[in-house]
């Protein structure tokens, strides 16, 4: 019923602009005569650069239940936006999403709505990702937000100001957190955030980092009516955007020329990978590891995992659109153990987010803790038992070496994991693009998206990066969520 009206109105309005303008189509795009009015023609093929078009257009046809959830966002936004048409891949994860984003910014809260949507822009501006930037501008404006705001950070208010310190820490370096950070917060004067409000906060603010990590990671284009998502100029001979040369990212001609080979290059892949898994299942049922052992395969894997290199040489210079929105924009990521430095490893079993943040949230912002707690849920668990073309495979020792290997990036271990399975699942391309798309997630390039798992489908890629985006949410809310209960006690 409501498809159909939607799609009436739709028709409607599309009818009668086409009437008055007389718009004729050609090769170049729409031009409308009448008025000498230009109408735009979409930049990108669809929603995604790395994903072709016809795919993700598919799974909303053949799913009731994605085109349900569609057809609800639209119904509660006015929008579709590309990035839940990817995750539509996976109609129960992106219900969950979702729903979580919807109570965080439209909700009662702890903090105005206003307010919510401009932490989720400096949170997104920190890694320069202009199309949630652009998406939270327009939502600002729309719910009374002040335009002078949107000049500059030194524009907002000092309360926001004043967090740009815990979003530049928290999206690069959350380790660094203290208590200390917490206090200065809630210790303004003034300016002071409560409990509530800065718990609020640093859910959007970790929410906002994951989910520019999500939109990089896809490839994600802006809409048509967004900026960077038009262009008023006929297509290109040779079908390239400047943007897409610079980042490797072509259409499809390289992989048509290099079919062949790179089939014959990667076939087995899949065979290796379930192999391997085979094995490791065997050796865990026949001998565990001592915990000293555990131990020193988690430093190792800790260490090694320093050495993988992201795109360290490509530049990312911010504009001046997406820069004005937070300070200091040379610091990003670095490792944490540099030149000699040494930072405590974060051990779960003294801080975890299920017997610890969980609580904590729950407590201070009522109902988001398990909203928070079902969608990690839903990331981690969520399998098909399919691997590219096998059927019928237990998945979960690669889940979790995907998930553990990201917080072990970020310091964080469990003791009852053994991290050299790490090594024998995650190969190095794959370790590349991992560390790109959570630590400088700006950089990452379809070149690596295409490297890793060359015979999976998009459908399992798109759920690797679900995995990804949570895991480095949840490492994040753990150190913003310890140093808050340091603080309380």
């Amino acid at each position: 019923m409501r498809a159909s009206l939607i799609h009436n109105i739709v028709s409607n309005i599309v009818s009668r602009v086409l009437l008055v303008s007389r718009v004729y189509q050609t090769a170049n795009g729409y031009i409308a005569t009448d008025f000498g009015v230009r109408i735009p023609r979409p930049l990108g093929n669809g929603p995604s650069r790395f994903i072709p078009e016809k795919e993700i257009l598919q799974v909303s046809k053949v799913d009731p239940r994605t085109q349900s959830i569609f057809e609800d966002a639209f119904a509660a936004l006015g929008r579709l936006d590309n990035i839940s048409l990817v995750m539509g891949f996976h109609p129960q994860y992106l219900e969950s999403f979702l729903r979580t984003q919807h109570y965080l910014l439209q909700m009662d809260g702890p903090l105005s709505l206003h307010y919510r949507h401009y932490i989720g822009i400096m949170a997104a501006a920190r890694h320069q990702c202009s199309y949630l930037v652009n998406l939270h501008v327009n939502d600002f404006l729309q719910v009374g937000g002040d335009s002078k705001w949107l000049n500059g950070l030194d524009g907002a208010p000092q309360k926001l100001q004043a967090l740009g310190e815990l979003n530049k820490i928290l999206a690069h370096r959350p380790w660094l957190l203290t208590k200390a950070h917490i206090e200065h917060l809630l210790k303004a004067e003034e300016h002071s955030w409560s409990l509530a409000e800065l718990i609020h906060a640093v859910v959007l603010l970790t929410h906002y980092h994951s989910l520019a990590s999500f939109t990089f990671g896809c490839g994600i284009t802006p809409e048509i009516h967004s900026d960077g998502g038009h262009t008023f100029r006929p297509p290109s001979l040779s079908q390239y955007c400047v943007c897409d040369i610079a980042n490797g990212n072509g259409h499809g001609h390289l992989e048509e020329r290099r079919g062949n080979h790179q089939v014959s290059e990667v076939s087995g892949e899949v065979e290796v990978l379930m192999e391997r898994m085979k094995q490791l299942q065997e050796c865990r049922d026949e001998e565990e590891a001592s915990q000293e052992e555990m131990a020193t395969r988690f430093e190792r894997e800790k260490t090694e995992s320093m050495l993988v290199a992201t795109a360290e040489d490509e530049e990312c210079v911010p504009s001046r659109d997406v820069s004005r929105h937070f300070e200091d924009p040379s610091y990003g990521y670095k490792d944490f153990s540099r030149r000699g430095e040494h930072v405590p490893t974060f051990r779960v079993q003294d801080y975890s987010w299920e017997d610890h943040g969980y609580s904590l949230v729950n407590r201070l912002y009522p109902d988001v803790g398990q909203l928070l707690d079902e969608k990690f849920q839903m990331a981690y668990n969520l399998t098909y038992n399919t691997m590219a073309m096998h059927k019928d495979v237990d998945t979960t020792m690669l889940r979790r070496a995907i998930w553990n290997y990201i917080h072990c990036m970020f310091g964080i271990r469990y003791d009852d994991y053994d991290y050299g399975e790490i090594n024998q699942l995650l190969d190095r391309s794959f370790k590349v693009y991992i560390k790109t798309m959570v630590c400088s997630p700006e950089k990452t390039t379809k070149r690596m998206y295409e490297s890793f798992w060359r015979q999976f489908q998009h459908s399992e890629k798109v759920h690797v990066n679900l995995l990804l985006m949570e895991a480095r949410m949840q490492a994040e809310l753990l150190y913003a969520l310890r140093a808050i209960t340091r603080y309380m006690t």
